[in-house]
C-alpha cells in the first residue's frame, strides 16, 4: 500500500511540475498559432502553423518589417498576423499608387504582394505616438491592417510576440524571414 502512495505521490508531482513547466513556457516563452485567411501571403499561408516568440520584445523593441501577432479589439479570441511598416513617432502616409512614405520618404521594400489598391486611412498622414506601430498585411490588397479605423495603429502593450518558425508544412518548416 505505501508504495502504491508512493507512485501516486511521484506521478502526481511529476504531472504538476509538468503542468506548471507548460503554463511558464506558454505564457512568457512562446506559443502555437494558426494563420488563418490569406493576408500575408505570399509569406504566410492559410493553415500554416507558428511558434510565436514572446520574449524576444521584453528585451528589445520591435523592428520595421518584423512579423507580429497582436489581438484584434473587437473579436475575442481573435489574433492578426502582420508586418510592422511604421515605428513610434513616425509618420505614415500612402498615396493613391500604392507609395508608401515613412516621414516624407519613399520606403523601400518587397514584402507587397501587389500594388495597393487603397490607402485606407493612410491617404492622409498618419502621425505615430511613442508606444505606436503601424503595420500592413503582406497580400495589401486582401488584408484588414493599420489602413482601417477597425484595426488602426497597434500599441507596443498589445504586440503578443513576434513570428518566429514554421512549423506545419513541414516542407515549409523553417525560422521566418524578417528584416
Amino acid at each position: 500500500m505505501k508504495k502504491i502512495c508512493k507512485e501516486l505521490l511521484d506521478t502526481s508531482v511529476y504531472l504538476l511540475v509538468v503542468l506548471a513547466l507548460t503554463y511558464l513556457v506558454i505564457t512568457f516563452v512562446g506559443q502555437r498559432t494558426e494563420v488563418s485567411g490569406s493576408s500575408m501571403e505570399s509569406t504566410l499561408s492559410h493553415q500554416d502553423n507558428l511558434i510565436v516568440d514572446k520574449i524576444t520584445y521584453r528585451f528589445s523593441d520591435p523592428k520595421r518589417f518584423d512579423i507580429i501577432v497582436f489581438p484584434f479589439q473587437y473579436a475575442e479570441d481573435t489574433y492578426y498576423i502582420k508586418r510592422i511598416i511604421g515605428l513610434p513617432g513616425e509618420t505614415v502616409q500612402i498615396d493613391v499608387a500604392g507609395n508608401i512614405y515613412i516621414d516624407g520618404s519613399l520606403l523601400e521594400e518587397t514584402y507587397g504582394r501587389e500594388v495597393m489598391e487603397s490607402p485606407g486611412r493612410a491617404y492622409e498622414e498618419i502621425t505615430l505616438a511613442e508606444d505606436e506601430y503601424f503595420v500592413l498585411g503582406d497580400n495589401r490588397n486582401s488584408s484588414s491592417d493599420s489602413r482601417d479605423p477597425s484595426v488602426g495603429n497597434i500599441h507596443r502593450r498589445d504586440i503578443i510576440g513576434r513570428a518566429w518558425i514554421r512549423i506545419w508544412p513541414l516542407n515549409k518548416f523553417g525560422i521566418l524571414k524578417h528584416q
